[in-house]
This record gives structure tokens, C-alpha cells and sequence, in this order.
């Protein structure tokens, strides 16, 4: 399947700021269920500045844009060709060992619900990890604007409510939990009206003998063609596709928009 992405990001800030620093995780890496045909990401007055890729396998770019400025528009436009690989990431090059993903963070650590949502029974770690993201679809009811950005898995399962993100947490707390190191994915998904209100998340947990196996709760399904894989992280913010600092007062209004749509061939 051929996916192309349109993926804007704009800062705005209440007051001019003297300058922007940001590092960007907005190239897919490539593996064997995507690879990239044209790729492309352009910030408005930025100068871009090193790059090397991670231990985790991303890419990772670094901008700087001088001020005095008010708006920073960041764009990513490309397309990818995606193959359905059951949800295995295969081919993907990283030097992180499995263990190092079972630290837990403040995001996504787990209090006594997540503990007892993960007493499922399950020998088999792969059928362990299915009931494991088939539970948290079960408890979290898909809710935009229920959450924010600094939500943790322990306030989700509270509330009962969230989006990708807080599924991904969730499912990445009771995976840990059970001592399976998982992480959290950011990317995008083509959904039915190739648009989505900001890019998609999921959960990856290491399966001896698979490697990586990814997981959607909040579409309760295993990655497939749909799905554009940008980066990793420990958490949300760990894995969080740009990265930045501003030199200036004030917090800056976010507004993202996304479009997704499949290509023919």
C-alpha cells in the first residue's frame, strides 16, 4: 500500500520569542513493512543542524530558528509503501537490548487497577500480550479531549476514558508490570476518512522468538498496512515526534492537522 502524509504543526506564541531550538523524530524509519518512497520536512526560518540515528533505530534531526518570531510552522509531507507484517517489526536496525524497556516511567507507572488488569491468564507470552491490549480496549472508553498531553496511565484507568495515547500507556504499564519490556509507538494511520485529528499511537511488547509485536488497543488490532511507524519512546513524551525549547516568556497554542489518505498504484 502506497500511504502519503500531510502532517502540519503550528507553534504560537503570545509574545515574540529570541529564538527556538528543537530536535525532530519525523523521518520513518525503514523496515520491512515500510519503506520510504519520498520524504520531506520543512520548518519555517529553521536551520537545520546535526542528525544521527538513535539506539532505538530512529532518526533523529535537529533544527534551530532565530528570532524575534511569534509562529513556527513545522510540515512533513511524504509518502511510504507499507506491507502488512502481522503487527512484527522485522528488519528494523536498533542496538537497545529488550531489557532496557522495562523501566518504568512516572507516565506509566502502575497503580493497583493497572496491577489488576494485568492478572490475566496467560502462559504464552504473545497470548499474554493479546489479552493484555484487549483488556485495556475493555476499560478505556475512546473519548477526544477526555485527556492531555501530561495524562498518566494511572489517571486513565481512573477515569475510564482517553485516546491512543493513553491506551498505549496503559497497555505499556501492564506489559512492564507482567515483565514484558514494551514501549510506546507514534506514528499515523490511515483511518476511513484520511484524516485523523493528530497522529496515532500505539504499543509495542517484546515477544521471544518475534521480536517487537506491535498493538493498537484503541482499534483493537495489531499494526498493519495502515500504519506509518515514525519513532519510540519509554512514553508519550519520551517518543514524542518534536522536541523543543523557546527563548521567550509564555507558553505557546499548539494546533496540529493531519491528513492520510492511500495512493493507488
Amino acid at each position: 500500500m502506497l500511504i502519503a502524509v500531510d502532517h502540519l504543526t503550528t507553534w504560537r506564541y503570545p509574545a515574540p520569542v529570541r529564538g527556538v531550538v528543537q530536535s525532530h523524530r519525523l523521518r520513518p524509519a525503514q523496515h520491512d513493512g515500510q519503506k520510504i518512497v519520498d520524504w520531506g520536512v520543512t520548518v519555517t526560518d529553521g536551520t537545520p543542524g546535526g542528525s544521527f540515528r538513535d539506539g532505538a533505530g530512529d532518526w533523529v534531526q535537529g533544527w534551530t530558528i532565530r528570532g524575534p518570531l511569534s509562529e513556527i510552522a513545522v510540515r512533513v509531507t511524504g509518502m511510504v509503501e507499507t506491507a502488512d507484517t502481522a503487527g512484527i517489526l522485522r528488519g528494523h536496525r536498533e542496538s537497545i537490548p529488550p531489557e532496557a524497556w522495562l523501566r518504568e516511567t512516572p507516565a506509566t507507572r502502575p497503580d493497583a487497577a493497572i496491577r489488576a488488569l494485568a492478572a490475566v491468564a496467560a502462559a504464552d507470552p504473545l497470548d499474554l500480550a493479546h489479552a493484555l491490549s484487549a483488556a485495556v480496549a475493555d476499560a478505556i472508553a475512546w473519548e477526544p479531549g477526555a485527556t492531555h498531553a501530561a495524562t498518566t496511565a494511572a489517571e486513565t484507568m481512573a477515569a475510564g476514558r482517553g485516546v491512543c495515547q493513553d491506551h498505549a500507556q496503559v497497555l505499556i504499564a501492564a506489559a512492564r508490570h507482567c515483565g514484558r519490556p514494551a514501549r510506546y509507538v507514534a506514528g499515523y494511520m490511515l483511518t476511513a476518512t484520511e484524516k485523523a485529528e493528530a497522529a496515532h499511537a500505539w504499543a509495542e511488547i517484546h515477544i521471544p522468538g518475534l521480536g517487537w509485536v506491535g498493538f493498537d488497543p484503541a482499534n483493537r488490532c495489531c499494526p498493519d498496512a495502515r500504519y506509518v511507524r515514525l519513532g519510540s519512546g519509554r512514553d508519550a513524551q519520551d517518543a514524542a515526534p518534536v522536541r523543543g525549547i523557546a527563548r521567550g516568556p509564555g507558553e505557546a497554542a499548539l494546533d496540529v492537522a493531519v491528513a492520510v489518505r492511500s495512493v493507488q498504484q
